[in-house]
């Protein structure tokens, strides 16, 4: 009878060091969520700028570069490359326009997560 009696009474649920390990991961998961997301999102803005360059009627680097120069003075969000840094070819008389990059980001002061980005046109 009293083990059974002390199996009802146990205590059951969540300790507070198992809580406390839980809310430190969870923490520093947002915290790189919080931190990779602008990058991220600055990656698909580029990528969408270097598509429409892409698609548009410039045929010369100097054009596309220009181009790629006042899109980047209207989308805020780009601040990682150039005009010069991209890499312009021609296949099959169509232009290709490619990028690549590398962002580093600063976590906790000695350390630091390095992204390295690449795309070209459609």
């Amino acid at each position: 009878m009293t083990v059974e009696l002390h199996r009802k009474r146990a205590q059951r649920g969540v300790t507070l060091f198992g809580l406390m390990f839980w809310a430190i991961i969870v923490g520093f998961g947002a915290l790189i969520g919080m931190k990779v997301l602008p990058t991220v999102n600055e990656y698909f803005t580029i990528q969408k700028a270097v598509t429409k360059l892409a698609a548009s009627g410039a045929t010369t680097v100097p054009e596309l570069r220009a181009a790629f120069e006042k899109q980047k003075d209207i989308e805020y969000s780009i601040q990682s490359i150039n005009g010069k840094d991209l890499n312009i070819t021609k296949e099959n008389d169509k232009v290709v326009i490619s990028f690549s990059y590398d962002k580093e980001i600063d976590l906790i002061k000695p350390v630091y997560l390095l992204i390295k980005y690449e795309g070209r046109s459609k």
